[in-house]
């Protein structure tokens, strides 16, 4: 058994925080680096968020350059990569974006405990993959995902899905764009929230490049701890 390779990207500020403490999205980057995002997105097979990123931004997820799009049928792929939602108990609204806009593959990962209706509504917009009791086992979902011919995984968050890839050993690389903005808060969600690790758990990274971007610095990361 396997697994794609996972990276994460996401932006933060200078304190480390990924939204407010109202969960609402804010702008940390510029066109410079959501050109970026857009680049690694059409580089990918899929792309990953959690259903609290979800029902905070509604976000479409979709690869936004034209010209990227072209380039992923030419090469015989759909224009947007799968568009992947880890969803323990299948909350995800019928309306959502990542329903409406583009086309692709729509997949939302449940837990056993998903209630059936919504499920069975859900089989309608999406294909379904179970892995977990209470909630996603994540370990499980990646490996049913590289089964299922996803290679390369983007994850755009948020802090939840972060933590536990992280903490499961499951990241390969990070991309974190840091932002000049502070927005404090101690309930305002960081990159990786979660239970956090002890001393000796502490994940390690190494810097693979820092460049400065817009107004602020762009950081990648290989992570050593990874299984």
């Amino acid at each position: 058994m396997g697994r794609p390779f996972i990276f994460i990207n996401s932006a933060m500020s200078a304190d480390g925080k990924i939204s407010t403490k109202q969960r609402k999205q804010v702008r940390i980057s510029g066109k410079e680096d959501f050109d970026r995002m857009d680049a690694l997105r059409a580089s990918s097979d899929a792309i990953m968020v959690g259903i609290g990123t979800l029902l905070a931004d509604n976000p479409g997820l979709t690869v936004k350059s034209p010209e990227r799009r072209i380039e992923r049928k030419e090469a015989g792929l759909e224009e947007n990569p799968a568009r992947i939602v880890v969803d323990s108990k299948a909350r995800i609204p019928l309306d959502s974006d990542i329903f409406i806009k583009g086309e692709g593959k729509r997949i939302i990962v449940v837990s056993s405990s998903a209630p059936a209706d919504r499920m069975e509504r859900l089989r309608e917009k999406a294909t379904i993959v179970s892995a977990g009791d209470s909630e996603v086992d994540l370990a499980a979902a990646v490996e049913i995902l590289h089964e299922m011919g996803i290679n390369r995984l983007m994850v755009e968050g948020g802090a939840t899905l972060n933590w536990g890839l992280l903490s499961g050993g499951l990241v390969d690389e990070i991309y974190t764009f840091v932002g000049n903005l502070i927005i404090g808060g101690k309930t305002a969600p960081t990159f990786a929230d979660g239970n956090g690790f002890l001393e000796k758990d502490i994940l390690k990274l190494e810097l693979i490049d820092a460049a400065r971007m817009e107004e602020g610095v762009l950081l990648r990361w290989k992570v050593l701890s990874g299984k």
